[in-house]
């Protein structure tokens, strides 16, 4: 499968979810897709799942979807444990395993030698953990995840192949205050709170 065309299907069903990408090419992918302030870039390699855990605990009412690849996982195994401990019915985890480390050469992940996302989630503790093996399956599995009321986990096997896309539009500052201030609007909350002058603190 191709990621790009895996992309496509959940931008057609994602709606008002809040979207936490991973770093690499599947975020520029994603944001020609899906354009939205409703969307957030994570640039550190590895956090994509723990941010969309803690997105998904405090706004339980939303969807998160959590775009994740296999290089980033391997690098926060850790945190399987600690979504199948949470259970937030809210969180669908798509992980793209592409068996590469894309943004670094395209050296092998562990993926490449054995190591089965789908197994180590379903071991950690996350029952609805399922591989995805055909396009037809993918879009079954996403829409399935969408109305479901449980902690999902999604893992497509997908060819290395990028999609020529422009660059993502603003800067990792700008991503996350427009981030903010779209939740803040679509839920009604405050999150950023202006201090009061020195003189009051």
């Amino acid at each position: 499968m191709k990621r790009f065309d895996c992309l496509k299907l959940i931008a057609a069903e994602a709606k008002d979810a809040l979207v936490v990408s991973s770093a690499g090419a599947m975020t520029l992918e994603w944001n020609v897709l899906r354009p939205s302030d409703g969307n957030f870039r994570v640039r550190t390699l590895g956090l994509c799942s723990s941010i969309a855990l803690g997105m998904a605990l405090g706004l339980p009412q939303r969807k998160i979807i959590a775009l994740d690849g296999d290089g980033s996982l391997l690098m926060n195994l850790c945190s399987l444990p600690t979504i199948a401990r949470m259970q937030p019915g809210n969180l669908l985890h798509i992980v793209f395993d592409n068996e590469v480390y894309e943004a670094s050469g395209s050296k092998k992940t562990a993926t490449a030698c054995g190591t089965d996302l789908v197994g180590v989630a379903r071991a950690a503790g996350i029952k609805k953990a399922m591989w995805a093996n055909t396009i037809d399956g993918f879009a079954q599995a996403v829409s399935s995840a969408m109305t479901a009321d449980d902690l999902c986990f999604v893992g497509a096997k997908v060819t290395a192949e990028r999609t020529d896309v422009p660059p993502y539009p603003i800067d990792e500052v700008e991503n996350k205050y427009r981030f903010i201030r779209y939740v803040e609007k679509t839920e009604q909350i405050a999150i950023i709170k202006t201090n009061l002058p020195a003189s009051y603190a």
